[in-house]
């Protein structure tokens, strides 16, 4: 038996007769006795006593009745919720994001999602792009931001944007000072530095590869994941370090730190939004990726994030 037969056969009793179903139901006649006789078949029993009159539930089609409108009416909770929940997202949405994305998306995201969505609990959590990505492998968090190329076909990405990384270092000078030449500093002028601070486990570390390849010989007074101790031990002096335009324009705007362009060649780095690819998505996680898409895309045209959006 399918639905379709059942919906028929309640169809036949309810109307008193196959006359009448047919017209109700907009189905030939001869096609209804066969789906009823069909199910008898299937059945062995007799589920209806055919008279001039009309038709008359056996015993058998009694217990019969009573399942189908069990059934159908199940069937129609079931349509109804889930209608409803595209309608409106419900659940937890678990988002892994690194600092310096955090730091711009994340107020405005939870505000956002809770104007938009309040039957969705949003929770983040903060760590570097490597953490997130086993987050995301290991199904700890439901969607990530990622600075990297995800290669893993267990994962779906969204190149979002591109973004410039930059040297910074404190206001007052230190020697040597980095030497521009046509308004961006080299990786050779950067290798002359005095020291440099670096995050290895951030896309930064693509810096550190090309200035070997470029022979600038680079030291480094220590490795950090954090860009927030990264940004005060160069406030305070300790020496220079490559980070993203965006991740230290506040302190630049408030007079605690000086950047300089990095040029031949010009570095840059992609922020992703990354998904699980072998199960299906919510519709609360769908519309949170969403929502965190339409704020990344409006910080860079509104000019809040410097960086180029992907095509």
């Amino acid at each position: 038996m399918d639905l379709r037969q059942l919906r028929y056969f309640l169809g036949i009793v309810e109307a008193g007769s196959f006359s009448k179903a047919a017209q109700r139901l907009h189905v030939a006649q001869p096609a209804l006795s066969q789906h009823v006789r069909n199910m008898e078949l299937d059945l062995g029993v007799e589920l209806l006593f055919r008279t001039p009159q009309g038709v008359t539930v056996t015993e058998a089609g009694e217990t019969l009745l009573r399942h189908a409108r069990a059934v159908l009416a199940q069937v129609a909770v079931a349509r109804e919720e889930v209608i409803a929940r595209q309608a409106e997202p419900e659940g937890e949405v678990r988002f892994g994001l690194p600092g310096t994305i955090s730091e711009r998306i994340c107020v405005p995201l939870i505000l956002e999602a809770r104007r938009r969505f309040p039957k969705v609990k949003l929770r983040i959590a903060e760590a570097m792009s490597g953490f997130v990505l086993d987050w995301l492998r290991e199904g700890k968090i439901d969607l990530g931001a990622l600075y990297r190329t995800v290669s893993d076909r267990r994962l779906g990405a969204r190149l979002v944007l591109r973004e410039d990384l930059c040297l910074l270092g404190p206001v007052a000078p230190l020697a040597p000072e980095p030497r521009l030449s046509k308004g961006h500093v080299s990786l050779a002028a950067v290798g002359a530095c005095r020291s440099s601070c670096r995050a290895p486990a951030t896309a930064c570390a693509i810096f550190w590869m090309r200035a070997r390849r470029a022979g600038a010989e680079l030291s480094t007074v220590t490795d950090l994941d954090t860009y927030g101790q990264i940004k005060l031990l160069v406030e305070a002096g300790v020496g220079y370090s490559i980070l993203p335009v965006a991740a230290v324009r506040r302190e630049v705007d408030e007079g605690r730190l000086r950047t300089w362009p990095i040029g031949t060649p010009a570095l840059t780095r992609d922020l992703h939004l990354v998904h699980p690819a072998d199960r299906p998505l919510g519709n609360a996680v769908r519309a949170v990726e969403q929502l965190a898409l339409t704020i990344l895309q409006q910080q860079v045209r509104d000019g809040t994030w410097p960086a180029t959006l992907a095509d």
